[in-house]
């Protein structure tokens, strides 16, 4: 009888052994999301600051990062289904609106609040203006993209006619500028970091000016998805979400020297004192919003500058394009 009774509590005791590693495996299971981003750059510093942190494995997310290399890459990766999330400029999701598909790209999160590229010369310019780019030679960026609108939209601003008043190379693809610029006559081209910093080391070209504090607050980067996968999967989007403002939170309240530390392994060609030396250029001007909201009057702004580039097919409802659910919640 009394082998029976241990018998029989050896078996419950196991049950509940095996209970509690189900009930922990359910609770510890990571959801995985692919995330395609247009480029690998400081830039993003917040998003990098959630990984290395860990703050997307405490939300139960599984994270792939895949670099597109462009947004016209990232959004064929997303509406293709070959990525989850999309990081972009925003603009994207208006030309595909605009296509009439019938799944089309959704912005939940807005992650940059300036632009992030810098005009490089071939030679020191203590005292540039814009003016001085009259009658030069740029390698710019693609056609309808951000990194293109915005520097025409600047050249603008100053009264320069970007296709009067000086010669824009548009046929190089993103990312090659850099090493493009090594290897031809351009007087000046745009480039994001770590790019910009490379060329000065290099000796090959000095960062005379900020697209990002001569544009002002622009929404240049966001998290998008299908509608689709929105309607489908708004647990994992929250959580996506608070992984991100908590890489936002980071930022906003640590040093440039700390944040960069947390980042180096993602940058792991670049040395630390060169990281620091970056995200000081980005904290200075302040890149990073303090929550992930996209704003109505961003996105209006956006319009215009697509507006003005000739590149905007139709005014797009914000309604549409935006949803502020996730990060409204995240910010809370």
């Amino acid at each position: 009888m009394k082998k029976r009774v241990i018998s029989l509590l050896l078996v419950g005791a196991i049950a509940l052994i095996s209970g509690c590693n189900k009930q922990e495996q359910t609770t510890t299971a990571q959801t995985p999301v692919t995330l395609n981003e247009v480029a690998h750059s400081i830039f993003y510093a917040p998003q990098y600051v959630a990984i290395e942190n860990g703050y997307f494995a405490e939300e139960g997310i599984d994270l792939t990062l895949v670099t597109g290399f462009g947004a016209d890459k990232v959004a064929t990766a997303l509406v293709s289904g070959e990525a989850d999330i999309g990081f972009m400029g925003s603009e994207s999701s208006i030309y595909i609106y605009n296509q009439n598909p019938e799944d089309y790209i959704v912005n939940f999160a807005q992650l940059t609040q300036r632009a992030g590229n810098f005009l490089v010369a071939r030679e020191p310019m203590e005292n540039f203006s814009w003016e001085d780019i009259k009658g030069t030679s740029v390698l710019g960026g693609r056609k309808g993209g951000m990194p293109q609108m915005v520097f025409e939209f600047i050249l603008k601003k100053n009264n320069i006619d970007p296709a009067a008043d000086l010669s824009i190379d548009q046929s190089i693809d993103f990312g090659s500028t850099a090493a493009a610029f090594t290897g031809n006559d351009a007087d000046f081209t745009i480039e994001f970091e770590p790019s910009a910093t490379a060329l000065e080391d290099e000796g090959a070209g000095y960062v005379v000016a900020s697209l990002g504090e001569a544009s002002g607050y622009v929404p240049y980067t966001a998290y998008s998805v299908k509608q689709s996968y929105l309607s489908e999967h708004p647990e994992t989007l929250q959580a996506f979400t608070n992984a991100l403002q908590k890489g936002m939170d980071y930022v906003q309240s640590h040093t440039p020297e700390e944040i960069a530390k947390v980042i180096q392994p993602q940058f792991e060609e670049t040395d630390l004192e060169t990281i620091t030396k970056i995200v000081t250029r980005y904290y200075e001007q302040d890149t990073w919003k303090d929550n992930l909201i996209f704003e109505k009057e961003s996105f209006d702004l956006l319009q215009n500058i697509l507006q003005e580039a000739g590149e905007l097919p139709s005014w797009t409802p914000y309604e549409d394009l935006v949803n502020t659910d996730f990060a409204t919640k995240a910010a809370k």
